[in-house]
Order: structure tokens, then C-alpha cells, then sequence
């Protein structure tokens, strides 16, 4: 029964995030399909939802250049400073916006690919120093390196000697794809599939 109910509860953790992310992205597309329908009286299932990404693609893209003059960043700076006060949606608001600017963001925060040394003369992993300085935490001399799952959205942190981490001469983007396809993607592999393509 024990085991029963331990396969129970992995199913869970695998279904759950999966059909909520999958409800989600169905949920959304349908309801911009149908609000662009009625809005501009189209009548056949689609139209409404490429209408809908293109304005919505076009919003976003707008309120980026909006965002970019001082006008706009005055505004936009007003708001993140309130949406950081306000209890409960400070810390999601503070998280969403951490999470976005580490990838995407002037302050990328994953631009520091390392290998790490786990355990002297042991494991490895390839990870990203998020931060040099852990002197708030009581932390001299440690670092904080982000290692992202494979074939997965989420990934850990630990706590490292600064001298157990190493700088990595690769490009971010090199070793995230390596990371995340569990060590099966980089430029070997890239390569090989070109020549079967050819």
C-alpha cells in the first residue's frame, strides 16, 4: 500500500504542473481567439487567436518602447515601487521580475557558466554563479552557483568554497543547453545532426 501510494504521489508531481501548464495555454488561446471573434465579428475558429497574438505581441512591444523613454520609465519605475510595497504581491511581483530579468533582463544573471567541484576529487556539475558575495549571510568566501535541472523548469542553488568553482570558456547558452538536455545537446551533437540533415 506504502509503494502504492508513493507512485500515487510522483504521478501527482508530474501530472499536476504538466496538465495545469497545458489548461493554461489552451485556456488562454481560446479565450483570445473568442474575445478577437467577437470583437471584430470573425467567423472562423483561429483568426481570432492570431489576431489576439498579434495585438498582443504588438502591446507588449509597445509598452517596451514606452517603457525606454523617461516619461515611460518615470511611470513604470512609479509602479514597481508601489507593486513592491504591497504585501503578498511584492513577492510575487519581486520573484516574477528577479526570475525574468536573470534571463532576459540588463542584469542577466546567468551569464557565468562554472563547473563545480562537489567534492574534492569527486563530482562535477556545470552550473551559473548567481552571486560573489555571500558576506550578508555570514558566508565569506562562498559563492552561490544555480544549477538548472535537466529536462526540467526549475534547477537548485548551492553554496560553494569560491576555490571549488571554476570559470567555464563557454558561452551561456552552450552550457544551458547542455544542462538542460541532460548533457546530450552541445556542439558535437549540433553538429552531427547538421550532417545528417545534409
Amino acid at each position: 500500500m506504502k509503494r502504492l501510494l508513493g507512485y500515487f504521489v510522483r504521478g501527482l508531481l508530474v501530472f499536476v504542473p504538466a496538465a495545469l501548464t497545458i489548461f493554461a495555454v489552451v485556456w488562454t488561446f481560446t479565450k483570445l481567439d473568442m474575445l478577437f471573434r467577437d470583437l471584430f465579428g470573425l467567423d472562423r475558429p483561429g483568426l481570432g487567436l492570431a489576431l489576439g497574438l498579434a495585438v498582443t505581441f504588438g502591446l507588449i512591444t509597445a509598452i517596451g518602447i514606452f517603457a525606454s523613454n523617461f516619461l515611460g520609465r518615470t511611470l513604470f519605475n512609479l509602479l514597481d515601487s508601489i507593486l513592491k510595497r504591497v504585501p503578498l504581491i511584492k513577492l510575487l511581483y519581486g520573484s516574477v521580475k528577479d526570475f525574468i530579468e536573470a534571463f532576459a533582463g540588463e542584469k542577466k544573471s546567468f551569464d557565468r557558466p562554472v563547473v563545480a567541484e562537489l567534492i574534492p576529487d569527486g563530482p562535477k556539475a556545470v552550473g551559473f554563479v548567481t552571486r560573489d558575495d555571500l558576506s550578508f549571510l555570514g558566508l565569506d568566501g562562498q559563492v552561490a552557483v544555480y544549477f538548472p535541472q535537466s529536462y526540467n523548469f526549475a534547477g537548485s542553488v548551492l553554496v560553494l568554497p569560491a576555490d571549488r568553482v571554476r570559470q567555464l570558456e563557454v558561452d551561456s547558452s552552450t552550457a544551458m543547453a547542455f544542462i538542460v538536455s541532460g548533457g546530450v545537446a552541445g556542439p558535437g551533437q549540433i553538429a552531427k545532426k547538421v550532417q545528417k540533415l545534409q
